[in-house]
């Protein structure tokens, strides 16, 4: 099975054009035989196949992976770890933070920086609007969060001046962007492509 797990992870790797080397390729594979073995008892995801995860979640994750071009980022609302986890993986020289209000979640985070060496990954457990960072970040991530319009006024308090939203979406929301584009002219939305997946998927990047 493992074999096929990492076949699987190394050709949505080569689609997307992705340098993974050995060591970050076997992180990714441990983060995901520890997101399968907590799920039964934690519930992290619906998803259970671990092959489903490798698609769903890491290649999901990973596909962003030309627009993360800041030092500094949070990932909001991040649940299992996605996309943080599999980005601080990718991007050993950048700073992720991850947060999440839900105990259970958080818990998994830690023992997943423990186990994998993540020193570039610090993990918050808190409710956004409740968070206050040391400093702002350069962007602010989120996959499947609520609405744009709930992204921006949550987070607002935690991007720098220049920094920019991130945001993952399914299909294309031009409905959520439209009263959004007076107050960031810079946005722009891409259509993604994750390997294996026949789904509509989009990243929506809200700049001042």
């Amino acid at each position: 099975m493992e074999s096929q797990l990492t076949s699987l992870l190394q050709q949505g790797c080569d689609d997307l054009e992705l340098a993974v080397d050995d060591a970050q390729r076997q992180q990714l594979l441990d983060y995901l035989a520890l997101l399968a073995k907590w799920n039964k008892a934690y519930n992290l995801t619906a998803v259970r196949d671990e092959a489903q995860m490798v698609t769903r979640h890491l290649l999901d994750s990973l596909a962003i992976a030309p627009f993360i071009n800041r030092q500094r980022l949070i990932d909001v609302g991040t649940g299992a770890g996605l996309p943080g986890v599999p980005l601080a993986i990718l991007f050993p020289q950048r700073e992720f933070h991850l947060l999440d209000s839900n105990g259970k979640k958080t818990r998994f985070l830690f023992q997943v920086k423990t186990a994998l060496g993540l020193d570039n990954m610090a993990v918050h457990h808190s409710r956004v609007e409740a968070f206050r960072a040391a400093e702002p970040y350069d962007a602010v991530l989120s996959r499947a969060f609520a609405s744009l319009q709930d992204m921006v006024q949550g987070c607002r308090h935690l991007l720098a001046p220049d920094g920019c939203f991130l945001a993952m979406k399914g299909q294309l929301p031009s409905e959520e962007l439209a009263p959004l584009s007076q107050d960031y002219p810079e946005s722009a939305i891409y259509p993604l492509c994750v390997p294996g997946l026949d789904e509509q998927r989009h990243l929506v990047v809200l700049a001042r």
